[in-house]
């Protein structure tokens, strides 16, 4: 059975959510599934943008023959090769053998490592600007290359200045019906989310997003529609996911707020780090966030820690090196670009080690991560006679604030 929605004249959203997926690439945690987004075009010319995971495939199925009844599959655009995008391009090549690939160079070098069908006869090779005509509609490819793999391309719909932004954009979550952001709280609901999506995706590849964004700032957009998530058809909400990927991207903090960070084994660093998110609290800071990196996914604690300016880690030696969750955290963090953002360091040990100049170097090794503050230094457990130690790291974390 089909499930489809009319876009617009002649656009159709052909796309499958699928709950069941519990984490994206195997990586990071799913609370409701995912979204796979695929577009039909049917002008004069009919025209898929994408396909679907193929473990949705039948319903996809369904929905492309619904909505293309007697009429030819004509182009499928291949955006992205990533196979939960790409899974059913041999299933719509058996179905319409006549139909046209359109991919660049890299997208048909994936193809071809990815499955064992021979589609070159199919293939139609666009560089960056070619354009295509399906009747009333224009399609122009745009280029953009690790936004975030190395053969992706973005489509836009000249005439009705309609984006087929690839992954980007995109989100976490299935969608509850609702295919338009305005139609949900996003604010509340689904921007976290969001967040999440970019930084541990595609956060590495901020200089490739920029780049893609001088060719965005030279066409008008009215609608966005992503491979993942909501499509975004008000101008508030183009201006909203525009603009917070202009910030994400160019690692600019969202928030002027304080995350704090720490890794405990009974609880005596976790203390500390509660006495001063108090502390700063008592200050006046407003915006505090806290993690303890063995309770949380560390896609959640990445993210945050993009959000804001500020953080604290509570770092702790562990057979004489830095607690293991902690180590892989601040790993992953660097691995998405994490930069210019102010630190600070709360160290606990009991018999000695490495952990503080181990995260020290992993600081001095990223870009423009500042240490603003002496490290706090604690052996075991902190004494109501050491408490002015906290007060003293807390004035002056803010002090260079």
């Amino acid at each position: 059975m089909h499930n489809t929605v009319k876009i617009s004249k002649d656009l159709y959203w052909v796309g499958v959510g699928d709950r069941r997926l519990p984490r994206f690439e195997n990586i990071f945690p799913l609370t409701s599934g995912v979204n796979y987004n695929s577009y039909l075009i049917t002008d004069e010319k009919t025209c898929l943008l994408d396909t679907v995971d193929p473990d949705v495939s039948e319903q996809f199925i369904d929905n492309i023959q619904h909505i293309l009844g007697d009429r030819p599959l004509d182009y499928l655009v291949i955006n992205h090769m990533e196979p939960d995008h790409c899974g059913s391009i041999e299933r719509v090549a058996q179905l319409y053998p006549d139909v046209k690939l359109v991919g660049n160079t890299k997208t048909f070098m994936f193809l071809e490592q990815f499955y064992e069908a021979d589609l070159s006869a199919n293939y139609v090779v666009v560089r960056d600007g070619d354009e295509i005509s399906l009747g009333s509609r224009t399609l122009r490819f745009l280029l953009a290359p690790l936004v975030h793999w190395p053969e992706v391309m973005n489509t836009y719909d000249v005439e009705n200045k309609i984006l087929f932004s690839a992954d980007a954009f995109g989100n976490f979550g299935v969608l509850n019906g609702n295919l338009y952001a305005d139609e949900v709280d996003f604010h509340k609901d689904w921007l976290d989310e969001a967040r999440r999506y970019y930084i541990n995706i595609v956060g590495r590849h901020g200089r490739n997003v920029q780049n893609l964004f001088k060719k965005l700032r030279a066409i008008e957009i009215d609608m966005i529609c992503s491979l993942h998530g909501h499509i975004y058809r008000t101008k508030e909400d183009v201006e909203l996911m525009m603009n917070k990927y202009d910030l994400w991207s160019s690692y600019t903090p969202e928030k002027e707020g304080v995350i704090l960070v720490y890794s405990t084994m009974y609880g005596n660093t976790e203390l500390v780090m509660n006495l001063i998110a108090s502390k700063l609290a008592q200050k006046g800071v407003r915006d505090i966030v806290m993690y303890d990196v063995s309770n949380t996914d560390f896609s959640y604690i990445i993210s945050k820690l993009h959000e804001h300016s500020h953080a604290i880690f509570g770092i702790q030696n562990y057979n004489t090196t830095l607690y293991p969750k902690m180590d892989a955290l601040v790993r992953e963090l660097l691995h998405t670009n994490y930069q210019n953002r102010k630190v600070g360091l709360v160290c606990n040990s009991s018999w000695g080690g490495k952990a503080l100049p181990e995260m020290q170097a992993y600081l001095q090794s990223g870009k423009n991560l500042v240490e603003i503050v002496e490290p706090l230094n604690i052996m075991s457990a902190l004494k109501p006679d050491q408490e002015a130690l906290v007060d003293q790291f807390v004035e002056d974390f803010l002090a260079n604030k």
